[in-house]
């Protein structure tokens, strides 16, 4: 082959690579309604095939332009001849991407919270006051509880507090601000002494059982036995379940003995290595039947995963509506499409006009 006849093919070789490029791109900035019509574009290097065929077959009529940027009897002369061709086939190759039907799209999400009203219940009998946590459980339940109240943005929240009886320290409120220093001001001694863990619990579902939520929830927080109170923790359990709250119980304490509060010296108290005592089996019942679950807190640590699991068990629902629009975009591309084939036109019939 005649090195004219080898740049003809090099030519065509590049403006197939130059197609195939331009079909990656506009992939990657365009959604397109009907990408099967893509195939076409196998079309191109077929009539690139069929042009160079009928140029070689020609080869002995040697036609030159009349109007040519180049000296005649060269490659670059030659090769000038194709430039309509390349119009051509760049034209064929917009017209298949208008075929292809490009769309832009927008979209926009219509998001709805659906808050959980959630009731924190607890203990603040004078055990709280343990030193088996740094610096005692009370600290430690509260600080936790703060934590865990921040993560919470879209929930109602309350806080009741128990001893020998139960009390609401701040009602189902969106103000988390309000709830946390509610929490901040917890002490032990408010009240009657002892442990009503039932009485507690009956308050705790006193503050939702008139809620409209879809989800209602009581985390019952305390480190010993149900020892004071009219109501068995078993009967305010049902109560939960018929108002449809799950609880969930957690029992905080060291295993063994950890120094205790057992009474006071004037204003202070006295402590010593007393025997830790959670009834365990109460606590998991009352979880039990309402769809919760018990945990055991032996740390301020393992306090802070147990909270971490509840608050990822019962996280805030979303009603997300998504709406999606699209929008036609093939006129940029059949614009560009008519003026290849107008370039043809135009350098075929009066820029390279051949002669013999």
């Amino acid at each position: 082959m005649s090195r004219t006849e080898w740049a003809h093919i090099g030519l065509y070789a590049l403006i197939n690579l130059l197609i195939l490029v331009i079909w990656w791109i506009v992939q990657q900035f365009t959604e397109f309604s009907s990408p099967r019509a893509f195939w076409l574009l196998l079309f191109i290097p077929v009539l690139s095939t069929i042009i160079l065929l009928r140029r070689f077959s020609n080869v002995a009529e040697v036609k030159l332009p009349t109007l040519s940027f180049f000296p005649k009897q060269t490659i670059f002369s030659q090769l000038s001849l194709e430039i309509p061709n390349i119009f051509r086939l760049l034209g064929l190759t917009f017209l298949i991407i208008t075929l292809a039907r490009p769309q832009s799209s927008s979209s926009y999400e219509n998001l709805t919270r659906e808050g959980i009203d959630i009731v924190l219940a607890l203990d603040v009998s004078a055990s709280m006051l343990s030193r088996d946590f740094d610096p005692s459980r009370l600290e430690s339940a509260k600080s936790v509880a703060i934590k865990f109240v921040d993560e919470r943005p879209d929930d109602r929240i309350a806080v009741v507090v128990y001893e020998g009886e139960g009390f609401t320290q701040v009602p189902l409120t969106t103000d988390h601000r309000v709830v946390k220093n509610g929490i901040k001001e917890l002490e032990t001694g408010w009240i009657e002494g002892g442990t009503a863990i039932g009485l507690g619990l009956a308050t705790a579902v006193n503050r939702l059982k008139e809620s409209e939520a879809k989800g209602k929830v009581i985390i019952l927080l305390t480190d010993g036995i149900n020892n004071a109170g009219q109501i068995d923790p078993i009967d305010a359990a049902q109560l939960a379940k018929m108002f449809g709250i799950r609880v969930y119980t957690i029992g905080v304490g060291s295993i063994g003995k950890a120094r205790s509060p057992i009474g006071k010296r004037g204003n202070q108290w006295v402590f010593d290595w007393v025997d830790v005592e959670i009834d365990e089996a109460i606590l998991k019942n009352i979880a039990e039947t309402t769809g919760g679950r018990y945990f055991r807190a032996t740390s301020e640590a393992k306090l802070k995963e147990i909270y971490g699991e509840i608050d990822s068990l019962e996280k805030t629902r979303f009603n997300v509506l998504q709406v999606n629009k699209k929008t036609e975009e093939f006129i940029p591309f059949i614009l560009i499409s008519l003026a290849f084939f107008l370039l043809e036109f135009v350098f075929k019939s009066a820029i390279l006009r051949t002669s013999p």
